[in-house]
């Protein structure tokens, strides 16, 4: 059983790009724009969701399944193992401390047990500060191993997309998509398309 300082498989953890997009408009334009929009609605009958043509991936699973994506899990895996040695070895002095702490307190004065308390605190600290680090360390590599990853998969996304028609391709965990058709899935053309590349 891992103990409560254990880090925890940042590999796990999905990073979601966000897109920004800036608009100048007047408020002119921004009348034209709603005018035509009316029109347009008056003019068409609306779109049923039978007629959009959608699509999802899983890109946790694409990640995973990609030659890179297992390259890049491995080393931040090799990493997390060595850090996690690093971690349980300042653990365990902190353990031997306070347990020397605890079969030592009646014989020592009570100055000397303020003092080698105050030891403890200080190694509880600092143990719990070289945590905190190393969990950043980590996800700040995996958000750099994965980056470019996902750039690559988000190009070949818009790629599948303008090939097969579709109007829409969602992400399964982003959108929780709770139920759809086996042929909606995309994330095996993902992968064979990526790992060719």
């Amino acid at each position: 059983m891992r103990s409560r300082w254990s880090l925890t498989s940042v590999s796990e953890t999905l990073f979601k790009r966000e897109k920004f997009m800036t608009f100048r408009t007047t408020q002119k334009l921004v009348q034209i724009l709603l005018a035509v929009f009316a029109t347009f609605l008056i003019a068409i009958p609306s779109v049923s969701a039978q007629d959009m043509k959608v699509a999802y991936v899983d890109l946790q699973k694409a990640l995973n399944e990609v030659g890179e994506g297992k390259s890049a899990k491995a080393k931040l895996k090799k990493e997390f193992d060595e850090k996690q040695k690093q971690l349980d070895k300042k653990q365990e002095d902190v353990k031997k401390l306070k347990e020397n702490l605890e079969s030592q307190a009646m014989m020592l004065s009570e100055d000397a047990r303020r003092e080698r308390a105050m030891e403890l605190q200080k190694k509880m600290y600092e143990l719990q500060q070289l945590y905190i680090q190393l969990q950043g360390d980590l996800s700040k590599k995996e958000a750099e191993a994965t980056k470019k990853i996902f750039e690559k998969m988000g190009k070949i996304i818009e790629e599948i997309g303008k090939e097969k028609g579709y109007d829409m391709i969602l992400e399964r965990s982003e959108s929780s998509i709770l139920f759809a058709k086996p042929g909606m899935d995309i994330t095996d053309e993902l992968v064979r398309r990526y790992n060719k590349k």
